[in-house]
């Protein structure tokens, strides 16, 4: 198993070229209802907090993290292996997040009055990248969490294209190899739409707390 950023499982158990690994997608290419329960406990924990980050809505990512799984399902049958699981099941997850949310605009759901605290449902340490460090007097802490929520509301109001690209790398710690595969977009461009979103983060994040009284 791979390790990032703090100690958190990579995407994949094992390495894509690894027997185990092969036998294993044969087997859910069998349609062996154990094997899609492993492969469900092994996942919805991060597809959950994928989604969850993606959306901004517990109710929608729960919806969504259920229906990956029915999606994995129904496609497994197709894959041919040659990217590794994980990445395959986040590519399904990012590319049916961006669906409901090109659903939910046409809506005109306002999805920052929507976007609930992470921390509702994630430990710190799950949420690296959202914190503002170690604060002790309680007047830091105050002041920590308003940025972590703006920080939200920020990530909420922007272009799913780039949120994607800074969910996928900052927060879930993915490699740029991982990115490309999952997005379907050639490393340079990976590479300079994050740089254009971190960026564009930073700004809207300094406009707000620069608005504020």
């Amino acid at each position: 198993m791979r390790v990032g950023k703090g100690g958190t499982p990579k995407l994949e158990p094992s390495d894509p070229d690894d027997e185990s690994e092969r036998r294993f997608i044969e087997r859910l290419r069998a349609r062996d209802e154990r094997a899609f329960l492993e492969l469900v406990q092994l996942y919805q924990g991060r597809v959950y907090k994928l989604v969850f980050r993606m959306v901004g809505r517990r109710d929608e990512a729960e919806d969504l993290a259920q229906e990956v799984f029915v999606q994995v399902f129904k496609a497994v049958g197709n894959f041919r292996g040659d990217s590794r699981l994980g990445t395959w099941v986040y590519t399904i997850a990012i590319n049916l997040c961006k669906n409901r949310l090109k659903y939910l605009g046409r809506r005109k759901t306002e999805s920052q009055a929507d976007f609930e605290p992470l921390k509702e449902r994630l430990n710190a340490e799950e949420v690296q990248g959202f914190t503002s460090g170690d604060v002790e007097r309680p007047d830091q802490m105050a002041e920590g969490r308003e940025v972590e929520r703006i920080v939200r509301l920020c990530l909420a109001e922007m272009d799913p294209d780039f949120r994607e690209v800074l969910v996928l790398r900052d927060l879930e710690d993915l490699s740029y190899e991982e990115l490309s595969e999952i997005t379907g977009l050639p490393d340079g461009t990976v590479k300079s739409r994050l740089h254009r979103a971190r960026a564009m983060l930073k700004s809207a994040v300094e406009r707000k707390l620069g608005g504020k009284s």
